[in-house]
């Protein structure tokens, strides 16, 4: 059988063949229709087919057995043609511990299944939780270490405080001019071997009001084994004359020891309305502004009033003070007149802008 030749590139006389071969592109590739070589003359011979073919197109060989041979004589690659792959039916999906309807050959899912992979998902939340939470649980436990570290050192030392590594063993008076501080240290001796903080103060009190003269007192601990009692004593300011003898007061008429005959040292206190009147008190002001060198030499104190204190000194010279307002003014006051007038026989200085001379 004679070969077909083969069809010029892309060339067509124009006609009216533009309908037949738009509808002939619309056909599938397998039943087109496939028209043979013309040759290239005028007349009305043009339509026919060469010489020697009287063979139908339907009649040939196959048409993708004649593109490919029409390719190879031109010199290009044959197509191969392209299947584009099924496309896939979509998956049901299936119930976890039911096998499918097909044999899929897949073993069910049971509940230690389900209860293993929820643990395993746990166990990795924990994990990432406690990666993320490094530093933070870091701080965390340094804080909870220094806040354990200061509570048992507080506790440590509380407990040391109250054991009897730290009780009382001496008990140390200071203060003390006219008391006996071993009769004080007796009369506290019930606080030997009692821890510092768990000292009574209310049985160290009721020991020292024993003592008159004791006016004021404080505690001192000195660890571990120290107890400090420091006394302030009443500062007696005359003897006051009764039917008992003399007693020794001071400024607050607070009696401090009473004998038969008046205490050397100590001024007789001669004052009308008695120890707890305001002139008593008054009296008392005056005499405890005294210097020591004046005090010293004042045998009598006397008042009628809180604004009519008089002294008595040694040599008989009287000295009229007022009252204890200005006593400071009063006191230097009194020093010039004595500096400049030794001999007379008596001094004014209840104004000590106008001292005078007696």
């Amino acid at each position: 059988m004679r070969r077909p030749s083969p069809l010029p590139p892309s060339s067509r006389p124009a006609g009216g063949h533009d309908g037949a071969d738009a509808q002939d592109a619309r056909r599938p590739l397998a039943t087109r229709r496939v028209d043979p070589p013309r040759r290239a003359q005028d007349g009305p011979d043009a339509g026919d087919v060469a010489e020697g073919s009287s063979l139908d197109a339907t009649e040939t060989q196959p048409v993708e057995e004649m593109w490919h041979q029409r390719g190879r004589d031109y010199g290009i690659a044959p197509i191969i043609p392209f299947d584009p792959p099924a496309r896939a039916e979509p998956e049901t999906p299936s119930t976890p511990g039911v096998a499918d309807d097909d044999d899929t050959g897949r073993t069910p899912l049971t509940a230690r299944d389900l209860w293993g992979a929820a643990r395993a998902r746990r166990r990795a939340l924990r994990r990432e939780v406690r990666r993320f939470t490094a530093r933070q649980r870091r701080r965390r436990r340094i804080w909870l270490v220094s806040a354990g570290l200061f509570v048992a050192l507080v506790l440590g030392s509380i407990g040391a405080a109250y054991s009897p590594l730290f009780a009382v063993e001496r008990i140390t008076i200071v203060g003390t001019a006219q008391l006996d501080p071993g009769a004080v240290e007796t009369a506290l001796e019930g606080q030997l071997g009692t821890p510092m903080p768990l000292v009574d103060e209310s049985a160290v009190k009721a020991a020292l009001v024993s003592f008159p003269l004791v006016e004021s007192y404080s505690l001192e601990a000195r660890p571990p084994h120290e107890l400090v009692v420091r006394i302030v004593e009443r500062t007696p300011v005359g003897a006051v004359q009764g039917e008992a003898g003399y007693t020794l007061v001071d400024a607050a008429g607070v009696a401090l020891s009473t004998t038969p005959e008046p205490p050397a040292g100590q001024p007789l206190i001669e004052v009308e309305g008695g120890l707890s009147s305001s002139t008593f008190a008054a009296a008392g002001q005056v005499f405890r502004s005294l210097p020591d060198s004046l005090r010293s030499q004042v045998t009598v104190l006397s008042a009628t009033t809180p604004n009519d204190v008089t002294l008595t000194l040694g040599d008989g010279r009287s000295v009229v003070w007022g009252g204890p307002a200005d006593s400071a003014k009063k006191v230097q006051a009194l020093e010039a007149l004595m500096n400049a007038r030794p001999d007379a026989s008596g001094y004014d200085v209840s104004s000590p802008q106008a001292a005078v001379v007696r």
